[in-house]
């Protein structure tokens, strides 16, 4: 549900700005930002509901960031203005941002190390299909019932919640280490080793929000630049991903299994992301049904989240474990507003292509780079406090 809600605006981005009268070029700059603004969101929550996952329990942040993001959701089906819809989409955001971090430690906390990453998998690769299933809704539906299904779908995963127990690592800790700072954000930051080990994992996730935010919610620009006559669906292009990261994902956990390595996992994936998203902006691409397909399985590359949100969990302590898996998927999305702008901004002079390239060899040099410093974590003890 998270994703559905998370992507939904992304999927409906051109018919509902069009259908509040806006041209072709108002509906390029609301939609950066309005989407931006979901992204400020999405880091704002990230923090407030990390440290709350630490200092009151995993299951105090999926109750009310599903509260939260359900209401707004519900909300956006209503809207009649920009401004109003940013806003709206920023509270959503908020809420949003707090449920695959906990989910992911809670998964983490709660399975034997053997099979962690297998949980984690599944939680990732089923959320995934929540693009799918908001991308067909739309279809099938008007823009504005898709807010409202999501809202309500949302309200009905809130009821499966209700029977899902509190983290066992969780509940002795508050007990054997009473004296340990739970939550503090601003520990990640207390000396340079520890904020390059923080800044290190959040550019690992970069990738995503620049396949997620650029190639495909900008892919009927995209499209254009490259001669395409039929308008390419930046909607059918965000589904496609997803679709593919779900499949990754559930395979990710296996394969790091088989290589007994995170980084070889997420590195591997990322390697081949990194081909992928060159093909798309330089192969030569002549058809929308071409650049889907290379989406689909672009999406499939891009599948690591399961494994790297894995990563963080395992390598901070159970006090800060909830700040850091919830906080940093958040930064990571945030990262989509400075990707934005730099592509608003040097696309008149040096078109979209060209644009987006830049971009991806930035972001993916940067990935490249932390994976190669970062230790290993796979089948590491999560028993330990910072």
């Amino acid at each position: 549900m998270d994703v559905y809600d998370m992507l939904i605006f992304s999927i409906v981005r051109v018919p509902s700005l069009q259908s509040l009268g806006l041209s072709e070029e108002e509906v390029s700059k609301a939609g950066t930002f309005i989407i931006n603004f979901q992204q400020a969101g999405l880091v704002i929550g990230g923090f407030l509901w990390g440290a709350l996952g630490d200092k009151r329990g995993r299951m105090s942040v999926l109750f009310g960031s599903i509260i939260t993001y359900s209401l707004t959701n519900i909300a956006c089906g209503f809207v009649q203005d920009v401004n109003t819809y940013a806003l709206l989409r920023f509270l959503a955001g908020v809420g949003l941002s707090g449920e695959i971090g906990a989910a992911i430690v809670l998964v983490s906390e709660i399975l034997p190390k053997a099979i962690r990453s297998y949980g984690s998998a599944v939680v990732a690769g089923i959320g995934y299909l929540g693009a799918g299933a908001a991308y067909f809704t739309v279809e099938y539906f008007n823009w504005r019932t898709a807010f409202w299904v999501g809202g309500g779908m949302g309200f009905a995963l809130l009821l499966l919640r209700v029977s899902v127990f509190e983290s066992g690592l969780f509940s002795r800790m508050k007990t054997e280490h009473k004296e340990v700072s739970r939550g503090n954000f601003l520990y990640f930051f207390s000396s340079w080793k520890q904020a390059i080990k923080y800044l290190r994992c959040v550019t690992v996730g970069m990738p995503t929000w620049f396949v997620v935010g650029i190639l495909a919610t900008f892919a009927n620009e995209l499209g254009q630049a490259l001669g395409i006559d039929e308008v390419v669906k930046p909607g059918r292009c965000v589904m496609m991903i997803y679709v593919g990261m779900a499949v990754g994902d559930l395979l990710s956990g296996p394969l790091s299994h088989w290589l007994k390595s995170r980084l070889k996992t997420i590195i591997g994936l990322l390697a081949l992301g990194a081909l992928l998203s060159g093909i798309y902006l330089f192969g030569g691409i002549h058809t929308a049904s071409g650049i889907y397909t290379v989406c689909l399985v672009l999406g499939f590359c891009t599948g690591y989240i399961a494994m790297f949100l894995t990563m963080v969990a395992e390598l901070y302590g159970t006090n800060l474990r909830n700040t850091a898996t919830t906080s940093v998927p958040s930064v990571v999305r945030g990262t989509l507003i400075p990707m934005t702008l730099f592509f608003q901004a040097l696309k008149p002079s040096m078109g979209a292509l060209v644009t987006a390239g830049i971009l991806g060899v930035i972001v993916y040099g940067l990935s490249f780079w932390s994976l190669s410093q970062m230790e290993e974590t796979f089948g590491k003890d999560l028993d330990f406090v910072e």
